[in-house]
């Protein structure tokens, strides 16, 4: 593998972790969301990831090594709306409660979004040291070189 396929490698990572970041701020701006365009609460999301091929360097690389064909890179496959039913609570005086006084608020746990978010926000800088790593590699190989 190329130091090149690294840095493609660890860039994927860092915008697949920006969008995981986005959607967890989401979950916690709307965690009070009784009703949305589509109708009901804000349903919490999570981002699912998936791989993807890293691009070869250039076309003479693409013949370099068979162990290149393997690198994989990071992605958002899509984000996907949990399952679990909302929250009732008793508040006659919302203007969005049912019949029987109770409002439906979305299934989000403030602690929960907060550890997911700093797992996106720890997963980010480790790719962006590794960016940097790789970055002294190739200036130190540069180096040597002249």
């Amino acid at each position: 593998m190329n130091l090149f396929n690294l840095l493609d490698v660890s860039g994927s990572a860092l915008v697949a972790e920006r969008q995981r970041a986005e959607v967890v701020v989401s979950n916690l701006a709307n965690a009070e969301t009784t009703r949305t365009p589509g109708g009901g609460p804000y349903r919490r999301q999570s981002v699912v990831f998936g791989s993807v091929r890293v691009a070869p360097f250039s076309f003479a690389q693409t013949f370099d090594s068979v162990a290149d064909s393997a690198v994989r890179g990071v992605r958002v496959l899509r984000v996907a709306a949990d399952s679990r039913p909302p929250i009732e609570r008793y508040d006659p005086s919302n203007p969005t409660a049912n019949a029987q006084g109770y409002v439906s608020y979305p299934a989000i746990n403030p602690a929960e979004e907060m550890v997911d978010l700093l797992e996106a926000s720890r997963a980010y800088q480790f790719n962006v040291d590794a960016i940097q790593a790789t970055k002294n590699m190739i200036t130190q190989a540069l180096t040597i070189l002249t």
